[in-house]
């Protein structure tokens, strides 16, 4: 039985941000009804795929007999756009006082910018990520770059699902939840987001010594492309022997990891020098097998016939226009526990969704932490579990600050047995545990999920790894941003005629939402049943699932390929040089009243203005550069303000300090003032608000914790304090 049986979901209206919400209710085995949504492409068929379809338009007597029966409704527009149709989040309030209302758009219901027009490629730089995305350039005259895949429609209807499910849990009935794309867009690049707002610092689009490949980096193969990614000394020693130890790699300039990446060039042509002489599957093969985190970069054809997928059964099948295709399926395998009493979450103790839900925390780096944080600030108290020494690498950074809010720090060296045994003591007065070690580590430690559920049942075990539990792969060393690689994703968000660069760190974050998502389901669902339940999460099914459209345009004969900023429905559309050191500016025309307006902005346009989007594309080359000539002698904020106050849609190419700056973020409240500094906040505004706490430094609740959730005394932890491999790694070896 899924975690949503029983749910009633409405859908309405047929913005993809909104597909995408409802699809992640479905995968999780919640009713889904729908009224006037879009089916005309392959992706928006796929994503509204298994839903109910109640009507093709938004008409009040159809509202009136779907609003009511709904525990959720999402809807997305603009609040000018969403009045107009009715179905502003008053408007359903009136038809139904209790359920969780979701509204998703591009900037927000309230702000400045609330009703401006955007689409996917103008969101991805209002939100600071189109300068972000593949990571840092060489020549800052290539522009910056969307992704593949309508990845905004994914982002944001992942930060709507996630909210509306704690919206579920709520108290208090009839939440409201504002879903702003571009602020759930810039909360992906969140360190940079706190670099720029604590510091006044923001990352560097131009190239600026290894620009992080000592740490991740991508090599040309005979057939394509290899990731690799052996950022620590122990495995660059590994990555030699790969390399048959090579001679130059015993020299003085590449000993240190600070030394190759004062001297990356160099280091980077003789890697490449080695790796053009082998497959790219060869050599991420024998870089595993020393324990060397490394794959080959993927196309989407080639996922569709891997071994590891079809062993877990991600694909399932979707017909369109005839044909039987492989589209993804949920990304997380999902097994509930029987048990012979259900015992059920106390009534919640707080006005916060999961106030009474403690969450044992094993998680660290991005993925996890940012989902714990998800459900620190819905109320629940998290226990962060930490290693003695330093802690969570995240500790090196500005990520603990932000990710750490609100949580409780424990120091555990799991190494002990005694430690483990503590460890599981607390599982059993835990609603929750997440954990996203390698595979077997838990295990190894007496922490699996079958060793917990036999004194905690109604457990939720949450395993997120890099291919998932099961398969013949599931063995990998993955790290998030080589799993980009590997799905396809990297190789496709690149200009036509650049090679391949890993990128931020894109798919953590993002598997942040859905594991916060998923976790928010199963208290849900053991409200309901008492039942625990064990997720499998796979970070590569999470990201292919939101790449469900090159996937799809591989079996329906267009092979996706690099296209840089181009469109196949939209004319012009692209990001234009602008006035200033690295000043860029977007614009998306849709329609052919966008394009008129335009021409009378653009004189030398005039000529072409009877032009259809066929047309307009056709003469792509020309379009684009009259425009750079128009834009290139303007600020780019003016250039943007100046269309969009005549309906087309445009962005300025934001940097992490323009949204520091930014009006519209302030008066949404995005920005927390902590004792920290102004803290970027959730990807969500709601009604049922948020918990906001500092970071704590490392172990700094590990008594307070012995002592108020396992009832221990001052004696007993003093006691356990001197068993001195318990806090710390003295006298412990691998």
């Amino acid at each position: 039985m899924p975690l949503l049986t029983g749910m009633t979901v409405l859908q309405i209206g047929p913005g993809l941000a909104a597909a995408v919400c409802g699809r992640s209710f479905a995968d999780l085995g919640a009713t889904v009804e729908c009224l006037a949504v879009d089916r005309s492409t392959p992706l928006a068929a796929y994503l509204n795929d298994g839903k109910q379809c109640t009507g093709d338009e938004i008409e009040h007597d159809v509202l009136q007999n779907c609003v009511p029966k709904a525990d959720l409704i999402i809807c997305q527009g603009g609040p000018a756009a969403l009045r107009a149709d009715g179905i502003d989040p008053a408007a359903l309030r009136a038809l139904n006082a209790g359920a969780v209302i979701v509204a998703i758009s591009p900037f927000g219901q309230t702000g400045p910018r609330a009703d401006e027009p955007a689409t996917d490629l103008t969101l991805f730089c209002a939100s600071g990520i189109a300068r972000m995305l593949t990571g840092q350039v060489d020549d800052v005259a290539e522009p910056p770059i969307r992704a593949v895949g309508e990845q905004t429609a994914f982002i944001g209807g992942l930060a709507a699902a996630c909210a509306g499910m704690q919206g579920l849990l709520a108290p208090e009935r009839g939440a409201v939840v504002d879903v702003s794309i571009q602020e759930a867009m810039a909360t992906l690049a969140i360190t940079e987001l706190t670099r720029a707002s604590l510091h006044r610092r923001i990352w560097s689009r131009k190239r600026v010594a290894d620009g992080n490949g000592a740490t991740v980096t991508i090599l040309p193969a005979n057939d394509g492309y290899v990731a690799i990614s052996p950022r620590e000394d122990h495995q660059w020693a590994s990555w030699l022997t790969v390399m048959d130890s090579p001679e130059w790699g015993t020299e003085a300039r590449f000993a240190s990891k600070s030394d190759r990446v004062e001297n990356w060039d160099d280091l980077h042509a003789l890697m490449s020098e080695w790796s053009r002489q082998h497959d790219k599957q060869w050599i991420a093969d024998a870089a595993q097998t020393a324990h060397v985190p490394s794959f080959p970069l993927r196309e989407p054809t080639e996922q569709l016939a891997s071994d590891q997928l079809a062993q877990r059964g991600f694909y399932r099948t979707f017909v369109w226009d005839g044909k039987a295709l492989k589209v993804p399926g949920p990304a997380f395998g999902l097994s509930l526990v029987d048990v012979g009493a259900p015992r059920r979450l106390d009534p919640a103790t707080g006005a916060l969704p999961l106030s009474g839900v403690r969450v044992l925390d094993f998680s660290w780096v991005i993925a996890g932490p940012t989902t714990t944080r998800y459900l620190a600030a819905m109320g629940a108290e998290v226990i962060k579990v930490e290693a003695p020494g330093r802690g969570d690498p995240g500790r090196a950074s500005e990520l603990h600050t932000v990710l750490g809010q609100g949580k409780r720090a424990v120091v555990l060296n799991l190494k002990s047995d005694d430690a483990a045994g503590i460890a599981r003591a607390l599982a059993a007065q835990c609603d929750i545990v997440i954990e996203n070690f390698g595979t077997g580590v838990m295990e190894r430690f007496g922490l699996g999920a079958e060793e917990l559920h036999k004194t905690n049942p109604h457990l939720l075990y949450i395993s997120a790894s890099g291919l998932g539990r099961t398969g013949p792969e599931a063995q990998a060393v993955a790290y998030g941003t080589l799993l980009q690689c590997y799905a396809g994703f990297a190789g496709l968000n690149r200009h036509p005629d650049v090679p391949p660069r890993v990128g931020m760190a894109w798919l953590d974050p993002m598997c942040g939402l859905k594991l916060a998502l998923a976790a928010a389901a199963g208290i849900w669902n053991r409200k309901r049943t008492g039942r625990g339940a064990r997720v499998d999460f796979s970070m590569i099914e999470a990201m292919l699932w939101t790449m469900a459209g090159p996937l799809l345009a591989a079996q329906c004969g267009a092979a996706p390929e690099p296209v840089g900023n181009w469109s196949a429905r939209f004319a012009p559309h692209g990001i234009y040089p602008a006035a200033g050191d690295d000043a860029w500016v977007s614009i998306a025309v849709t329609d052919d009243a966008q394009w008129l307006a335009l021409c009378s902005m653009v004189p030398p346009l005039s000529g072409w203005k009877d032009s259809d989007a066929s047309e307009r594309r056709s003469r792509a080359e020309a379009i684009d550069g009259i425009l750079s000539n128009w834009t290139a002698e303007q600020c780019a904020a003016t250039v943007a303000a100046q269309l969009t106050g005549a309906g087309i849609p445009a962005a300025a190419v934001a940097s992490m300090l323009d949204l520091v700056g930014s009006e519209h973020l302030r008066h949404r409240g995005f920005w927390n003032e902590t004792e920290a500094g102004a803290l970027p906040g959730l990807p969500w505004k709601a009604s049922f608000g948020r918990h906001i706490g500092p970071a704590p430094a490392l172990g700094a609740d590990t008594d307070a914790v012995l002592r108020d959730v396992l009832g221990m005394s001052v004696d007993d932890i003093a006691t356990l304090r001197a068993a001195v491999p318990l806090f710390s790694v003295s006298g412990v070896g691998d």
